[in-house]
């Protein structure tokens, strides 16, 4: 599986993990507790981890346009999300 990981500084990174986690359990299962949710897509899967100053994304796919996919599904909700705070675009890093 390919991987790549980003962060979002942030003071509201947990409740920014639960409205991701809530948005798309309408569609596809996903769970949040403690700290770490975890959405799993058709085309793959995105892991997520709050601190008090820090929302770590992980996501992972088969194929690297599915990788591509995950990353801008991810990132475009956040900045949603996140639109009062005006958060910039996530600067993504390939895992190996």
């Amino acid at each position: 599986m390919l991987r790549a990981s980003a962060t979002a500084a942030t003071p509201l990174a947990d409740r920014y993990l639960q409205q991701l986690c809530k948005h798309f359990a309408h569609k596809v299962p996903a769970s949040a507790e403690n700290g770490e949710g975890r959405i799993e897509f058709p085309f793959g899967v995105a892991d997520l981890q709050a601190s008090e100053s820090v929302l770590n994304l992980s996501v992972g796919a088969s194929s690297l346009d599915d990788l591509k996919r995950m990353q801008k599904v991810v990132e475009d909700h956040l900045l949603r999300f996140a639109f009062k705070e005006e958060l910039s675009a996530l600067n993504w890093s390939p895992r190996l």
